[in-house]
């Protein structure tokens, strides 16, 4: 039986439908009596009784056939309009050609059909927009809706930026009553916008005229959708001065599919103040390596993981692998593919890649094109305590993945690895180097391509300290910073996916890709920003604490080593260092002494074993 649904579906189609006819027939008598200045002559009021019966069905029929009734009236745009002007200008050409069939036109007014077509078309898109405003003001088109009374309620809202994202939240905000918000006026740096208007709003004047604004609002919406990090901080710091709440739009590539939405609005969080240039990506190529095809992502729990089934998502690939050792991140990464991607096979696998027979199972399954390995122990002091967790995981887990997926023709394979492999001095870097090397020996064993990129620390990521210091603030603890002078490279994690994406499309095999990390940032600095964003005041609110180095911690990290070659790439973000081929076998060889090392549990034995692999590893003395 057909669902309730369908027909309330098909129920609105006939709505439309008589609607429309019941403007057409007016439209149709109305062209008569203009004609006829309002005495139609008894012949011409029988031609139009004889051609009524006729105008009626080839004027719905061709609006059908242009899928006029399948437009969904609140959200009439120009693409609609499109639509209804050609629908109707053949349907005005059908009548003319089957009243000539049929009667010849002979003692019929050729100027009738001329105001008729006028008429129909003014009466079909005045109906249309009508709707829409009534639905855009009232939020439906009930009796309570349409006769609302008493003063608007919705939040009075300032937004920041005149430009692209702000007149798509400027015509959201409009257009739909029930989102509760109201926007009241612009800022804007352009001088040319400033006193013009923008779906109705005055653009008041500059960002810096904000706080001296006499108007009334409740909230400010910073809506650029790029920003250098100098410029996030000035507009912060003019919001700050007006003491409303404030909040922002994300970055362009933290919307699927670009998708702008008022209701992503959100905090502004640390990651903003570094900036929010878009990613320049090379599309086609993008499609070319990642559409259609079949992919698998390694730790797709985690946050690196998880942006990557994200981006790639939208790049329509024919079937997506997302495979983890959590339960509890596998578990929410597919609830939120499946919302997110419901046109493509999903499959979800809880295995540790430590485990050669499951990745098998797991590869005999899915058949992957392309392999994105995310998977991996990141926590530096946890793994100098527990080194060979970390060799099992970072070490074996990507040699067996490499191995079975070169025996499986992938076309594709990109290990995500970190800043921390370069001249590292802590188990979590050197067990990655150990990952790189391996990888770079596949290309002369495999017919796919695999290759590494390398990248500094994500903000927001589950080894950041962002989630740690926004902890701290919250329950008015000291914020705890190793060392005054500790510095590290951060860009956010969609931005990391974007990128590791992009470098492995670029690939041709056996290179590193270094991605451009910027300046790095002083934590301590780092911890001061985010108390300010809390409204409080570093070192009188909330202190800051040095506690001094971790095990397995430097003071600041290396993308590239000075003896390593290094070159640019055609984008801008990315680099590219491609190393001489290491002897597989010996890799091999001593790989399979380290993995008998860490049976014994032995730290030092551990180190001194994934030295004689990574001769710049310079362990720390425990």
């Amino acid at each position: 039986m057909p669902s309730r649904s369908s027909f309330k579906k098909y129920r609105n189609i006939i709505i439309k439908i008589v609607i429309d006819a019941l403007l057409l027939v007016c439209a149709y008598g109305m062209a008569f009596l203009l004609r006829f200045e309002g005495a139609i002559p008894p012949r011409f009021a029988d031609i139009f009784m004889q051609t009524l019966f006729v105008m009626l069905p080839v004027k719905i029929f061709t609006l059908y056939l242009f899928g006029v009734y399948h437009h969904i009236w609140r959200y009439t745009g120009f693409s609609d309009l499109k639509n209804i002007g050609a629908a109707v200008s053949l349907s005005s050409l059908l009548l003319i050609f089957v009243v000539v069939f049929l009667f010849r036109f002979e003692g019929f007014s050729r100027s009738v059909y001329i105001i008729d077509y006028v008429l129909v078309l003014v009466f079909i898109i005045t109906s249309r927009f009508s709707t829409r405003l009534l639905l855009a003001r009232h939020g439906s088109l009930s009796l309570d809706g349409m006769f609302r009374k008493g003063e608007d309620t919705r939040r009075r809202v300032a937004v920041i930026g005149a430009g692209k994202m702000g007149e798509i939240i400027l015509r959201e905000m409009s257009d739909n009553y029930s989102l509760g918000v109201r926007p009241v006026a612009l800022f804007d740096d352009d001088y040319y916008k400033q006193g013009r208007s923008i779906q109705g709003v005055t653009v008041e004047g500059s960002i810096e005229d904000l706080p001296g604004y006499k108007g009334d609002y409740d909230e400010i919406i910073i809506a650029i959708s790029s920003l250098k990090a100098q410029d996030m901080r000035r507009i912060v710091g003019v919001c700050e001065q007006t003491g409303r709440r404030f909040r922002t739009m994300p970055n362009m590539s933290e919307f699927i599919g670009g998708q702008v939405s008022i209701k992503a609005v959100r905090n502004v969080r640390y990651q903003d103040l570094l900036g929010r240039e878009e990613v320049e990506l090379d599309t086609q190529l993008l499609k070319e390596n990642y559409a259609d095809k079949r992919i698998l992502v390694t730790g797709a729990g985690g946050s690196i993981g998880s942006e990557l089934v994200r981006q790639v998502g939208a790049y329509n690939p024919s079937a997506l692998a997302l495979l983890d050792f959590s339960e509890y991140n596998l578990f929410r990464v597919e609830m939120n593919s499946q919302q997110y991607f419901k046109h493509i096979p999903i499959e979800a696998f809880l295995v540790d890649i430590r485990n050669r027979e499951d990745l098998e199972r797991v590869f005999q399954i899915f058949k992957p094109d392309v392999v994105l390995h995310a998977a991996a122990y990141k926590h530096v002091p946890l793994q100098e305590l527990n080194p060979w967790e970390a060799v099992g995981n970072n070490v074996e887990g990507t040699r067996n993945l490499a191995n079975i997926a070169a025996r499986g023709g992938v076309s594709r394979f990109v290990l995500v690895s970190t800043d921390k492999a370069v001249r590292p001095t802590n188990i979590m870097g050197a067990t990655k180097r150990v990952a790189e090397m391996l990888v770079g020996c596949m290309n002369s064993a495999a017919p796919g391509r695999f290759m590494s990129v390398r990248f500094g620390n994500v903000l927001g990521s589950s080894g950041s300290v962002i989630p740690i210091f926004e902890e701290q603030i919250k329950n008015g603890m000291p914020v705890t910073v190793t060392h005054p002078e500790v510095t590290r490279y951060f860009m956010s994690i969609p931005e990391a996916a974007q990128l590791i994406l992009q470098a492995g499309a670029m690939g041709q095999g056996g290179e590193i890709f270094m991605l451009e990390m910027g300046a790095q940032i002083r934590i301590a600095d780092m911890a001061r920003d985010l108390i300010r964003l809390y409204g409080l005041e570093p070192d009188r609110d909330i202190p800051i604490e040095f506690v001094g180095l971790r095990p397995g911690e430097k003071l600041y990290e290396e993308l590239i080593t000075e003896d390593e070659g290094i070159v640019s790439t055609e984008h801008q973000k990315i680099r590219v260092l491609k190393e001489n081929p290491f002897n597989s076998v010996e890799i091999d060889r001593l790989i399979d002494e380290l993995l008998s090392v860490t049976k014994t549990f032995h730290v030092d034995l551990i180190k001194k074993r994934l030295k004689k692999i990574v001769p710049e590893y310079s362990p720390q003395k425990t």
